[in-house]
């Protein structure tokens, strides 16, 4: 499997983990659903903020696993909002694996697209607030 090195992303990342050897498969490689649910942790943090309140998952709209993730891998999670509906908020999570730290090495893991829809106190849908416009000065 190729391993090309890349750059991450110009922001701080949204969440930032190390697998244990517990979210290991038998194959030695991190389970994808261990992915799957820091993905999703990742992607509902801005969706939280956006929305301000609670969200729920609606739809994992796609998801790509790359290269494999390993323990000793730092992880980092980068989410960006990509839509705002009326209850709903797409975003893009993309993963990163630093790995090596001999002679480091930085390869794209894993991207997905999740929908999270806005939820009340009771778990009903309710709208997005509308963003705050800041005057230019």
């Amino acid at each position: 499997m190729q391993q090309e090195s890349v750059s991450l992303p110009d922001r701080q990342p949204t969440l930032r983990v190390v697998p244990m050897p517990a979210d290991l498969n038998p194959n030695g490689d991190v389970f994808g659903g261990w992915v799957m649910a820091q993905v999703d942790v990742a992607g509902a943090i801005p969706a939280m903020r956006r929305a301000r309140g609670r969200v729920a998952t609606v739809s994992v709209n796609s998801f790509q696993f790359r290269q494999p993730i390993s323990v000793g891998d730092i992880v980092s999670f980068y989410a960006e909002i990509l839509h705002v509906g009326r209850t709903s908020i797409t975003v893009r999570v993309e993963v990163f694996a630093e790995r090596n730290h001999a002679a480091p090495l930085l390869v794209k893991v894993t991207q997905a697209e999740l929908t999270y829809v806005a939820i009340d106190e009771c778990g009903g849908k309710r709208e997005v607030p509308a963003e705050k416009v800041t005057e230019m000065e």
